[in-house]
């Protein structure tokens, strides 16, 4: 079994660089092409010490000419192999990983104005105010878009990018759990939300696959852009809109009809947003609508997703490198008892 994951895991050895193996026979090349220079070495005679060991002295020459070798030491060959080795780069890839991507874009635009802070929606049977309840259904709608690009947009009296278009949904859900009612102001600027989305839109060249989800309880109080100027816009751009109206709406009387009283939320106004970008408009009265609502929204907007492979790798060039590093100090260790010799 052994055996048998050591074969598998060399099928699976690669080289990023192998051109290096190229340079491998170089010092052999540069022994042939450049000679060492020769050492010329004069004895030093001392006549009266030759007489007194004459009769000692072998009858070879006393000094012979010191015939430099041209063969390279042993070590020296196993570190420049290794150093070759560890410059190809091996490496052991892993199983291959699929990775989705739809190329879909959705922004998130969440109302933070005062009126999120109404307590009349309920989760886990609980009564929580609808900044609370929106948080905990949008997050799980973020869970859901595997492979898509998403982006928030917060705003109040003004309208904030809290995070432009990415892959990295944990950190546009991290982002939408921090956000706070009154941070961007108390009012509700519709129009200036839609108008940022198309803003950021613009500079990141998309539009034509990109959703706008459009969160809020209110009618459009403030603000430089007109929403339905703003949703014109939209359609040119390819961008589509769909309008959430979050909360309890309550029914007009005779009396707010005598007194011409608009209700909290400006339905005609986010219908007509929603049906001139080719969206629709949801109200949800509580947190099982508003979740039924982002589902029926993940439903209309799921794609047939592009799947890529990646894999991971595992460099393993520090051990030839680490090989060559010890040689080498073998290598300098020998020569040094050679020369003490």
């Amino acid at each position: 079994m052994q055996w048998h994951n050591l074969i598998e895991t060399l099928s699976n050895l690669s080289f990023i660089w192998p051109w290096m193996l190229a340079f491998l026979p170089l010092p052999w090349i540069i022994s042939r092409v450049i000679k060492p220079a020769q050492k010329q070495h004069t004895p030093l005679l001392a006549p009266q010490i030759i007489a007194r060991i004459e009769d000692q002295l072998p009858a070879e020459n006393l000094v012979e000419a010191n015939q430099s070798s041209s063969k390279m030491p042993f070590l020296a060959i196993l570190m420049w192999i290794s150093l070759i080795v560890a410059s190809t780069r091996p490496v052991i890839y892993s199983d291959t990983t699929p990775f989705q991507i739809s190329g879909k874009e959705i922004i998130l635009a969440v109302d933070l104005s005062g009126s999120m802070q109404k307590e009349d929606m309920y989760l886990d049977g609980n009564e929580v105010n609808r900044l609370v309840a929106v948080k905990s259904v949008v997050s799980d709608f973020i869970a859901h878009r595997k492979g898509d690009r998403m982006g928030l947009i917060v705003f109040g009296t003004q309208a904030f990018l809290q995070s432009p278009l990415t892959y990295d949904l944990n950190t546009v859900n991290t982002l939408l759990k921090e956000a706070q009612i009154g941070m961007a102001g108390n009012n509700t600027a519709i129009g200036d939300a839609i108008g940022l989305t198309l803003k950021h839109l613009y500079k990141s060249k998309t539009g034509h696959s990109a959703v706008l989800i459009l969160l809020t309880d209110g009618s459009n109080t403030a603000g430089k852009v007109d929403p339905l100027d703003a949703a014109k816009k939209a359609k040119e751009m390819g961008l589509k809109i769909y309008t959430v109206g979050v909360g309890m709406v309550k029914s007009r009387t005779g009396l707010d009809i005598f007194m011409n009283n608009k209700s909290d939320m400006d339905i005609d106004t986010l219908t007509k947003i929603a049906d001139t970008t080719g969206g629709k408009f949801f109200q949800a009265n509580d947190t099982k609508q508003l979740a039924q609502i982002y589902q029926h929204i993940n439903k209309l907007e799921s794609v047939e997703h592009n799947v890529y492979n990646y894999r991971m790798r595992t460099e393993y060039y520090p051990w030839p490198l680490g090989l060559a590093f010890i040689l080498s100090l073998l290598l300098a260790w020998s020569q040094l008892r050679k020369m003490g010799a």
